[in-house]
């Protein structure tokens, strides 16, 4: 009786070690994916923390406007039309000075050119520091923008421009972030000029218990991203809350039904003219459980999903970042 009572449970007892191997081998990859999400956010941190002292200095400008006076320059930049017009030489220190038709206030607008000048070394210097650094920018609520390093202003920029429209400036108010602290705009774009996908970080700046302006720095994040990606043993990408895909290895976004990629790389894909990044997106797989997939991960944000259909793929396992929306997914196939 009792050899044939163990034979009964002997299949449950398979199956209960059995589905605890696939927890343990779950949260083990969690565990490395913790770690990943750490090391990426640790690197973004050094900027959030460059872009709050960037925010003091600033209000020290505007505080001290009276006694700094005598250190003004008021030569150092001429407003023609809506812009200062500078050469456009990497090696300035000088910055594209736009002074938007928008403006309510045009003798304030220029008043605080001369006031912030002095935030053209601070940009140089953070600039120089970082090259992951694509640009560094101030908007005011006079409508003024103060961009680092100087581009093409007059062919690019629409001098009847609302800055405060725009979610670089709105989303560091006060509504929108009480804190008043750094701020990390949840949806990246892709760089025209060919550096991958453009993450922007902005910070609010407040006079007399008023916002007066927002700082930015736009970062290229391809570099970081995909060096910690490469150094992991699986196939991982990065999505952001939408469902895009920001960076990923070759493998792993192949397995999920997306177009073909340029020469197995993302990056060169990205940058090709005929990139939509709509294309990407795990909701425009064409596999539908992919699509699954994402509503499981990212809307249920549960950390895990199991593939039924998919004949080459196991299981996904998910880890959210804690500053920006985005999400850290591995990719198993069968033979992992």
């Amino acid at each position: 009786m009792r050899l044939r009572f163990s034979i009964f449970l002997l299949p449950i007892f398979l199956l209960t070690a059995c589905e605890q191997s696939k927890t343990y081998k779950i949260r083990e990859q969690q565990i490395t994916m913790e770690g990943v999400v750490y090391k990426i956010e640790d690197e973004l941190k050094l900027l959030a923390d460059e872009i709050r002292e960037l925010a003091k200095f600033n209000e020290f400008l505007l505080e001290k406007q009276d006694s700094l006076k005598p250190y003004q320059d008021p030569d150092r930049y001429q407003i023609t039309g809506f812009f200062a017009s500078e050469p456009l030489d990497s090696a300035s220190d000088k910055s594209s000075v736009i002074l938007l038709n928008t403006s309510d206030n045009r003798a304030a607008a220029l008043n605080e050119i001369l006031v912030t000048n002095g935030l053209d070394s601070a940009f140089t210097k953070l600039y120089e520091k970082y090259d992951l650094i694509e640009q560094i920018y101030s908007n005011s609520k006079h409508q003024l923008s103060r961009v680092y390093p100087a581009y093409d202003v007059m062919n690019i920029v629409d001098p009847n421009l609302d800055v405060t429209q725009f979610n670089f400036y709105y989303q560091a108010d006060e509504i929108n972030n009480p804190s008043k602290g750094p701020v990390w705009i949840p949806d990246p774009y892709v760089d025209p000029a060919g550096r991958g996908w453009i993450l922007s970080l902005v910070h609010p700046v407040y006079h007399e218990g008023e916002l007066y302006s927002v700082l930015g720095i736009d970062l290229t994040v391809n570099n970081i991203i995909q060096g910690f990606l490469d150094q992991e043993k699986g196939d991982y990408i990065i999505v952001n809350k939408q469902g895009d895909i920001v960076a990923g290895k070759a493998a792993a976004i192949e397995a999920l039904s997306m177009p073909p990629l340029r020469n197995h790389v993302y990056l060169e894909t990205i940058n090709s003219d005929n990139f939509r990044i709509s294309d990407y997106n795990l909701y425009n797989s064409k596999s539908r459980e992919v699509r699954k997939m994402g509503q499981t991960l990212l809307m249920a944000q549960e950390g895990h999903f199991l593939f039924k259909e998919e004949s080459y793929l196991k299981d996904a396992v998910c880890w959210p970042f804690l500053s920006i929306e985005w999400f850290l997914i591995r990719i198993n196939d069968n033979n992992q």
